[in-house]
């Protein structure tokens, strides 16, 4: 059976609003193209994962983008993890993270423009991580490619804004049903759950649903979303 939120871009009819998720064969991908598909708000949601869309090859990009005559609001949401101290973390480890997280947000970002700016309205969400703003140790090529994105948030937004484009980034908070977290050791869980002042986390649902919110909201860009309750110094 085919999905609208994981058909091939080119295979759907030029009709309605258009979304966009990367990354959508994860978990969290997946939840935000179902909360997208639930709020009614777009006729198509598309989902590919690596194999229909490479974040990281501009022309793979290329390709997929090509097959849609409009978007109206692309979610950057692919990402790895390769944590290591930094002393054992080779070149190319960094550079897969750096590269699918930030990279990839740019050339997905890029291509994306050409349509919104005919359209002259568009919206592009940024997945982001609270360790853009206190990193762990051990989570260099992570933490600096999220912190990347939120400068190329609020950059892009004061550049296509009086296009009437949006950019956004929200970070989602500690999601341990995802396939970056549940690997992770209970005793890892726990202390990132000691430090929520409600002591609970988000599930990758809450976050599709708030992505879909935010979608609605016109007059809201450059803004940087934190979507969990651990603390940090403005």
């Amino acid at each position: 059976m085919t999905d609208p939120a994981t058909r091939d871009a080119a295979s759907a009819p030029p009709v309605g609003r258009v979304a966009l998720v990367t990354g959508g064969a994860g978990t969290l991908g997946r939840a935000i193209a179902q909360a997208l598909l639930d709020g009614g708000a777009f006729d198509r949601v598309l989902a590919p994962g690596r194999a229909e869309l490479d974040v990281t090859s501009p022309e793979s990009v290329a390709a997929y983008f090509s097959g849609l005559d409009r978007i109206d609001l692309l979610v950057n949401n692919a990402g790895v993890t390769r944590d290591a101290p930094m002393l054992r973390l080779d070149e190319a480890s960094w550079d897969v993270v750096v590269d699918t997280h930030l990279r990839g947000a740019f050339l997905c970002s890029r291509a994306a423009l050409r349509p919104m700016i005919r359209q002259r309205c568009g919206h592009i969400v940024q997945i982001g991580s609270f360790s853009a703003l206190r990193p762990p140790s051990g989570q260099a090529a992570y933490a600096a490619a999220k912190a990347g994105l939120i400068g190329l948030t609020q950059s892009l937004a004061e550049e296509v804004g009086g296009r009437q484009i949006r950019v956004n980034c929200v970070l989602p908070g500690f999601l341990e049903e995802t396939g970056m977290t549940r690997d992770l050791s209970p005793e890892t869980v726990e202390r990132a759950r000691q430090a929520h002042v409600l002591g609970r986390f988000n599930t990758a649902a809450d976050a599709g649903r708030f992505i879909a919110f935010l979608d609605t909201l016109p007059a809201v860009s450059g803004q940087v979303f934190q979507l969990d309750s651990r603390l940090r110094r403005w």
